[in-house]
């Protein structure tokens, strides 16, 4: 059995990995000493292109232009810049069999890949509604998105269904993206979500009505307090409706689900101590086991601003824990301390020419200015989310970049809800 050594794996070819790899090279890395094994084809990407730019009706992004490090403000890792470094990028590999205590990992191949320090980034599978037993859901022309494949897949259809119908099943992050995506390429879209509103798990109802507008506006038909209950195919086994809870049937050429994900834990959860879906790190993202770090979207890590643990699903945290982990795991070589990690909770969002940010937490009670005034050609407006009397956390639609940087500090800093003025129209 063919056995191959590593002073650093990092498992995983998402976000996270390409950040880890730039930090552990910025940290002095030799040749030899670091490999990255994936089981996607591709050298790590910017996940969020994918839903956004690759969908483009013109000029869609394609690799290498979005490899990572370019969403967060660096230069692109191509596939030659690993080479170049030194760096394994093992791709088209998934790890089958994983053993913390001999420290080694177990490829499909038969392929047994050991290392001194691990770091898991495995990230996290689309849920899928076969998961559930619904009827038809595996018929031709039904989409996830995850991965640059997905997408692949997934453009295809659209190019091959000229001024379609398209459903997408869900009101989060991923259908109103591919939502925005669909109608920009034509197609005739209807989204469906069980909530009263989109976005529930962060939007209240006065914020979630402007965007439900505006997708109106832009054609969009939106099917709210129901689900999808089973799907027909023709003779093809390709989707041709959606059958819904309330008894209506949708048209579909193309159906899009984005009912959430579920961390990729199974490798280690009976190894590593698991909370809240996730490995529990501390603030270094060290795990349980002694060289194992877990890092994005498998990490239940020390939320310190509001002091408790957290599992956060973003691209934002995925880039800064894999940052914080290589800087942790240097430090302890060298004998020297780092700071624990301080997160502040980000995430935002582009469909159309909407684009809005949130920083802190959405506990307390919302305060919302600006939604009866904004429009299409002006629609900023934003909310507070006020605690005793501080604010934890702040959204803005259409907000300049020293308008975010604002929200971002007074959400860090819990500032008193009375030094909020002019932004916030309170």
């Amino acid at each position: 059995m063919a056995e191959k050594s590593y002073k650093y794996v990092i498992l995983g070819g998402g976000v996270a990995a390409g950040y880890g790899a730039r930090e552990f090279v910025e940290q002095g890395l030799k040749p030899g000493e670091l490999a990255i094994i994936s089981k996607e084809a591709v050298a790590p990407y910017e996940r969020p292109a994918l839903s956004k730019a690759y969908l483009a009706p013109e000029s869609p992004a394609r690799l290498p232009g979005f490899h990572t490090c370019v969403g967060g403000g660096g230069d692109r890792l191509t596939p030659d810049w690993y080479t170049e470094k030194g760096i394994d990028l093992i791709l088209n590999t998934e790890i089958v069999e994983a053993s913390v205590a001999n420290k080694t990992l177990k490829a499909a191949t038969g392929v047994v890949y050991k290392y001194e320090k691990l770091i898991i980034a495995t990230g996290a599978t689309f849920i899928k509604l076969t998961d559930f037993g619904t009827p038809g859901a595996d018929a031709n022309g039904i989409y996830h998105l995850r991965e640059v494949q997905d997408a692949a897949a997934l453009y295809a259809a659209i190019k091959a269904t000229p001024n379609g119908s398209a459903v997408c099943v869900g009101g989060g992050y991923i259908g109103l993206e591919l939502a925005a995506a669909l109608r920009l390429n034509n197609l005739n879209v209807t989204m469906v979500y069980p909530e009263p509103f989109c976005m529930p798990r962060l939007f209240v109802s006065e914020i979630a009505a402007y965007y439900e507008g505006y997708y109106k506006e832009k054609g969009i038909q939106i099917i709210k307090g129901t689900v999808a209950t089973g799907f027909e195919s023709n003779d093809e086994g390709h989707v041709k409706t959606v059958k819904l809870k309330d008894g209506r049937e949708l048209k579909a050429d193309i159906v899009i689900v984005g009912v959430g994900a579920r961390p990729n834990t199974g490798l280690f959860k009976d190894q590593l101590t698991l909370e809240k879906g996730g490995f529990k790190v501390d603030g270094f993202f060290k795990t349980s086991a002694p060289d194992v770090y877990a890092v994005g979207d498998v990490a239940t890590f020390p939320l310190k601003l509001y002091n408790e643990l957290r599992r956060v699903e973003h691209v934002d945290h995925a880039r800064k824990s894999a940052i914080q982990a290589v800087k942790a795991i240097k430090a302890a070589e060298e004998g020297k301390t780092t700071e624990e990690y301080v997160y502040l909770p980000f995430f935002y969002s582009r469909a159309f020419s909407l684009s809005w940010q949130f920083y802190g937490d959405n506990v307390g009670n919302a305060v919302v200015w600006g939604t009866d005034t904004a429009s299409n050609t002006n629609g900023k407006f934003g909310a507070y989310w006020v605690k005793d009397g501080k604010v934890f956390g702040a959204f803005l639609e259409g907000g300049s970049a020293e308008e975010n940087k604002a929200l971002a500090e007074a959400a860090r800093n819990q500032v008193p809800v009375s030094t909020i003025k002019e932004i916030a129209h309170l």
